[in-house]
């Protein structure tokens, strides 16, 4: 029997949560958008500076001394702060481009967004084209036939090309510490486990669907409702919240993807039994709960923070870099992250709400499959480097001792396959240090 509901009740359902989606990925654009700040502040001087001339005109504001210029002197000032600003603009925007570049090809090109999102630089341009923007606002509004310029336009002006000035100062000693290696891997670590903290639910992972259930037989609930993704790339973000209240009650939802995974356009992404009789309008409302983009965020996927480290591991051990210290401190960094990854509780993989819709998330990443994203890669590549090996057992062996209790039982439920895959590793690399200690 077909279930049908009115697609406006579906999408009064859904709603709230679609927002909320929204919303989140409209401020992780911003956070990594180099022109919205700037745009911002350029619109505040534009208002500051009809304000300010407003308000000269109607008090006649005047301070002897140093504060008060000449028309003459006041145009040849701002003439000179304008084209100095614009000039050093160019040359901020030529440093971040050279710091991108670098950062790309000494470390990973997925590291870079961790620049775009940098608030300093992002005010530093800002305050520039504020500058340059008040400035030749001001030029305009001067009447060289008036005994006095402006007071309180010009003196603005001299605090905005003082700010410039420090701002600047203090923008070089931000993006030179930033190409550290060590910032870099504990902004990564630090986002990573932001996200881990929210586990098994949190305001970026989403909120509770229902309680953990069995598996149905799928096989006897005949044909599904087929939704197809839209479009090519990964999924940065997914409600689980609007996909299960976009299906009716008593449905099966299974979701063909998660988060981090890439999609391709015509492939399943989500499967609904029994298939609606208002296929149209569901498959609409599930689209808009997955977020699909040209690049993987940090916005719900941890995966995408072991992929980052691994990136930077991978690089410094490759014949052209070769420095194993760096690949030990991402090692390092590793541990700091899977340690309360994996005594967390993860969000499970199947679950049913009140109106016993059922939502089956098989492509999730249980903990073993963090285990392996973490540290395989780097195993593999750290042949022949016993110091890297080294820290990825006592590492692993760490990990170990905090997934188990004293008489060997996984702490949390979910982690005896995180306990199969260290120890998985452990053989492996003890091992390679075997053979590297009796053949050096």
């Amino acid at each position: 029997m077909e279930n049908s509901e009115p697609d406006e009740l579906i999408e009064a359902r859904v709603a709230p949560h679609i927002r909320r989606l929204r919303l989140r990925a409209f401020r992780e654009r911003v956070r990594e958008s180099l022109l919205f700040l700037p745009l911002v502040m350029v619109a505040c001087a534009v208002v500051i500076a009809f304000l300010l001339a407003d308000l000269d005109a109607r008090h006649d504001i005047a301070v002897n001394g140093v504060f008060s210029f000449s028309p003459d002197v006041a145009i040849t000032l701002l003439g000179t702060i304008a084209g100095a600003v614009i000039t050093t603009a160019g040359v901020v925007f030529s440093l971040l481009v050279v710091s991108l570049q670098l950062a790309s090809g000494q470390f990973s090109p997925r590291v870079l967004r961790g620049f775009w999102r940098d608030r300093g630089g992002q005010v530093l341009v800002g305050l520039l084209m504020s500058t340059f923007v008040f400035c030749v606002l001001t030029l305009a509004r001067i009447d060289s036939d008036q005994p006095s310029a402006p007071t309180l336009t010009i003196n603005f002006a001299l605090i905005l090309a003082l700010l410039s000035v420090l701002a600047i100062v203090v923008y070089l000693d931000r993006i030179s510490r930033q190409q550290y290696v060590g910032r870099i891997m504990q902004r990564v670590s630090g986002e990573t486990r932001k996200l881990i903290t929210q586990l098994p639910y949190g305001k970026n992972l989403g909120m509770k669907v229902g309680e953990t259930c069995p598996r149905p037989d799928l096989s006897s609930l005949g044909s599904p409702l087929v939704v197809l993704s839209p479009a090519d790339g990964w999924v940065q973000q997914l409600s689980r919240r609007a996909i299960v209240n976009a299906a009716p009650p008593d449905s099966v939802i299974r979701l063909e993807t998660r988060v981090g995974a890439w999609v391709t356009a015509g492939t399943p992404i989500i499967r609904i039994w029994p298939a609606p009789a208002n296929a149209t309008a569901v498959s609409r409302v599930v689209d808009d709960a997955l977020i699909v983009g040209p690049a993987r965020t940090m916005q719900q996927d941890i995966d995408f923070g072991l992929r980052q480290l691994n990136d930077i591991g991978l690089r410094a051990l490759s014949p052209a870099v070769n420095d194993p210290t760096t690949a030990v401190e991402v090692i390092l960094n590793l541990g700091s992250v899977m340690r309360p990854l994996l005594v967390a509780h993860q969000t499970p993989q199947c679950v049913r709400d009140s109106s016993g819709r059922v939502l089956l998330t098989p492509n999730d990443l249980d903990k073993g499959e963090f285990v392996k994203h973490a540290f395989e890669q780097l195993r593999h590549y750290a042949v022949g480097h016993p110091a890297v090996l080294t820290a990825i057992s006592r590492t692993l062996r760490m990990l170990r001792e905090a997934c188990v209790t004293p008489s060997g039982r996984p702490i949390v439920d979910d982690d005896a396959g995180a306990v199969t895959e260290i120890d998985r590793l452990l053989v492996s690399v003890d091992a390679e240090l075997l053979q590297l200690a009796t053949h050096p």
